[in-house]
């Protein structure tokens, strides 16, 4: 059975957040591209860009130019902006099962004047996309079981050559989740490491589940 968080600062896992909203706006200045974002409660980050999506943002992630790239669990859309602003020709698809959240990148990509971002619920994203890139800060708080059928749905979804950022709090099991994604056949590197938090980088060409990882 799937864990479900139960506080109300956890709210932005529910498709829809019963918290009265209080929109907030965010600048987000990075050393390529600058953009504002409106943010609201019942949505992961309220008021900031969190530390874990501005260390992989400022991280020289690899980033597809074209085709299709993934900004998974996309909140109000930091990440899905700013693939977009770097990657004009790629289609970028934010994917969240939170309503709120997906009005705000719907919003926020109107505001930014990005006409190459695709809102989704999970379900909506056709079955045949295949990703070259994929960023997320994934919800650890849905529990175990959750994230790990999260994560091994949408790996399954890049392409061979494609590459998944992931990044991670060290005390809310960074470690332990590269070693089983390694464990699950994915290679996995920690490529960077801040503020307490891990950035993983995962290779989209899976090798037999328990082998070891060439270096």
């Amino acid at each position: 059975m799937t864990e479900k968080p139960q506080r109300e600062q956890d709210s932005h896992y529910f498709e829809d957040p019963t918290v009265r909203s209080d929109p907030a706006m965010v600048d987000v200045t990075l050393p390529d591209t600058a953009f504002a974002m409106e943010t609201d409660t019942g949505v992961f980050s309220r008021g900031h860009l969190d530390a874990g999506t501005s260390l992989l943002l400022r991280f020289d992630a690899p980033l597809a130019s074209t085709g299709h790239v993934l900004d998974l669990g996309s909140g109000s859309g930091a990440m899905a902006l700013t693939m977009a602003r770097r990657s004009p020709a790629a289609t970028v698809w934010a994917v969240d099962v939170n309503a709120r959240a997906r009005e705000l990148c719907v919003r926020n990509a109107k505001r930014n004047k990005l006409s190459n971002i695709r809102v989704a619920h999970p379900s909506e994203v056709p079955d045949d996309i295949r990703f070259s890139t994929i960023w997320s800060n994934p919800p650890i708080r849905i529990g175990k079981p959750a994230l790990r059928e999260l994560l091994l749905t949408w790996l399954a979804r890049l392409t061979d050559d494609g590459t998944a950022c992931l990044v991670v709090q060290k005390h809310l099991g960074a470690d332990s989740l590269q070693n089983w994604l390694i464990f699950e056949g994915h290679p996995t590197e920690r490529v960077a490491s801040k503020s307490g938090f891990r950035l993983l980088a995962v290779a989209g060409s899976p090798q037999a589940p328990g082998a070891p990882v060439s270096s």
